[in-house]
């Protein structure tokens, strides 16, 4: 963490400086590179664990008696220790920052732990299947938490500070001992923080809370082929986090409408295309829709209700790759509940001529008929 540079050097001090002289360096050094004064600021986070490790050492007189003989290898296991976070160098220094005072200066902010990041948004977005297919931009409505302006998010009214907890005399957390065993735990009363505001010292305009909720509108851009069920992350645009940590996101659901002609299956679309007999036998042309606008297709003689017509990349498109699903089309023949009477006559006449045509499929089943009729009573 502090390399090769030597610990006097990092705290500026001489050799042969008291303990208050390291104490007030200390006091006045981390007050400068504290993670709060200096949000995402990785060199400060790097100078502030670097300036603690320097007076670990230089503050206990045995650790700095062997630092000043033998220099760092001589320190072995009373080497400063290295922290990966700041959460762990509070934790590690409660002590510590408590004697050097710097909790007055930073309440919450050397609690033990790290500041938590923001809460994460989910919010629901409705589309039609044409907004899917070809890409929108919504603005949407998001009901959040932001900090104070008032009290810039510190809960107080001006000129007030927060006092230590009585539920864990300040300390954030409460020891629950079983025989052997003890184990800690989260104090309730402040949440860990190791204070609390008063009633009269809260800030007006939030109650303390350090936060008021707002209604914001928020742009989002959906890319073509969503689906029900697809997330789209607004980084940031989340509730803020605890101390200037980082905000949380807001997740956007789609959901995507059901249309009244086509049915989605995956890539592919779906649709219903009612015809007529005539058309059916003689085949010929019909219109249908597709996200585009109409178009015309043929219609194969001799088409059967419940036929499926393939109309390749006229589907949705792939969420990745863009590539266009297929439109099936499914052929269901209408038959008419009313007929004029000259339609009965043609009917009947063609009725007649199917009587004496026998298909392959129709002969097969009147072979089959007339072999049921011919079998005995009871047999099987």
């Amino acid at each position: 963490m502090a390399a090769d540079r030597d610990y006097y050097e990092i705290l500026g001090v001489d050799r042969n400086a008291s303990q208050e002289e390291i104490k007030r360096a200390f006091r006045r050094l981390a007050m400068k590179y504290h993670p709060d004064r200096n949000p995402g600021d990785a060199e400060a986070e790097r100078r502030f664990k670097e300036i603690a490790e320097a007076y670990e050492v230089l503050s206990d007189p045995e650790k700095r008696a062997r630092y000043d003989r033998y220099g760092r290898e001589g320190l072995g296991a009373y080497r400063g220790a290295r922290y990966e976070s700041t959460g762990d160098l509070f934790e590690a220094f409660r002590d510590l920052f408590e004697s050097a005072g710097l909790f007055d200066f930073f309440p919450g902010g050397f609690r033990g732990r790290q500041a938590a990041r923001g809460r994460d948004l989910v919010v629901e977005v409705e589309l039609e299947l044409e907004e899917a297919a070809h890409g929108t931009t919504k603005t949407i409505e998001v009901e959040r938490q932001e900090l104070c302006r008032e009290c810039s998010g510190s809960g107080l009214a001006p000129g007030r500070r927060p006092v230590p907890c009585g539920y864990c005399g300040g300390m954030g957390e409460i020891v629950h001992r079983r025989g052997f065993f003890q184990v800690m735990t989260t104090c309730p009363g402040c949440h860990g923080t190791g204070q609390i505001t008063p009633r009269d010292a809260r800030c007006r305009e939030c109650d303390g809370r350090g936060r008021v909720f707002v209604r914001r509108r928020v742009e989002v851009e959906i890319p073509a082929g969503v689906d029900s069920g697809s997330r789209i992350r607004l980084r940031g645009e989340g509730e803020p986090g605890e101390n200037g940590s980082v905000r949380g996101d807001l997740y956007c659901v789609i959901r995507v409408r059901p249309h009244r002609l086509f049915e989605r299956h995956g890539k592919d679309l779906l649709v219903e295309v009612p015809i007529g007999y005539p058309q059916a036998v003689l085949g010929g042309e019909v219109e249908i829709p597709t996200l585009e606008g109409p178009r015309t297709i043929e219609i194969p003689p001799g088409t059967e209700s419940g036929s499926v017509l393939t109309v390749p990349g006229a589907g949705m498109p792939d969420l990745r790759s863009g590539r266009r699903g297929d439109l099936l089309v499914r052929f269901v023949i209408e038959v008419p509940k009313k007929v004029s009477r000259r339609e009965q006559e043609l009917l009947r006449e063609l009725a007649e001529l199917e009587q004496k045509r026998v298909t392959p499929r129709k002969k097969s089943f009147l072979e089959k008929l007339k072999e049921y009729f011919a079998q005995p009573s009871g047999s099987e």
